[in-house]
């Protein structure tokens, strides 16, 4: 009798056991852990310790206007506007679809010799409209794909280096590097990326 009697308990035992983990079996899976999270400020919006030099207004209206129109309501670029009004390239720069442009402030002008600046305006629609297309990229680069060789209207490359909000961009003129100052400022046809020296082709 006493046999039949722990035979009873280890059955029961064993019993709870498997119920046990029966139930453990059935638990719903951990939820996935969440993607990592992108740069907010440069996926969707203008970056960069410059962009406050863009008023408030001009900004909000921008994806809206024309590059050329749009450069010409902000102060900090009207040295590139007066440019590229003598080169002849305003309506390019304003119906030309898709485009990048790396804009010249008025302090990255003003870092060029005055021999060359002379030269420049010297030849407007010859040396300084290659100078500017030297600015202009025929597509749309977003900032997720900033980072790369791209060709120039010009015919030569410009190369873009680092991340986050932190970017340069180098020409083939050796020393002749940039650094993004303002990114992602979208017009109604270019992405404009300001920059703080003027990008000079190899003679």
């Amino acid at each position: 009798m006493k046999s039949t009697r722990t035979l009873l308990v280890a059955a029961s035992i064993v019993s709870v056991a498997l119920a046990l983990t029966a139930c453990s079996s059935s638990d719903p899976a951990p939820a996935p852990s969440a993607p990592p999270t992108t740069n907010a400020a440069v996926a969707s919006g203008p970056f960069g310790p410059a962009c406050s030099a863009i008023p408030a207004d001009v900004a909000a209206a921008a994806p809206t206007v024309p590059a050329a129109d749009a450069a010409g309501k902000i102060p900090a670029l009207s040295t590139l506007v007066s440019f590229v009004g003598a080169a002849g390239l305003g309506q390019t720069l304003n119906t030309t679809p898709n485009i990048t442009i790396f804009a010249p402030t008025n302090d990255a002008f003003a870092k060029v010799d005055a021999a060359t600046v002379a030269a420049l305006q010297a030849d407007p629609t010859g040396l300084l409209a290659n100078v500017l297309k030297y600015h202009v990229v025929a597509s749309d680069i977003t900032p997720d794909k900033l980072v790369g060789q791209f060709p120039t209207l010009n015919g030569a490359p410009i190369t873009i280096a680092g991340s986050g909000q932190t970017f340069t961009v180098t020409t083939t003129t050796p020393g002749n590097v940039s650094n993004i100052v303002c990114g992602n400022v979208k017009t109604a046809n270019a992405r404009v990326y300001v920059i703080d020296t003027v990008l000079i082709p190899a003679a």
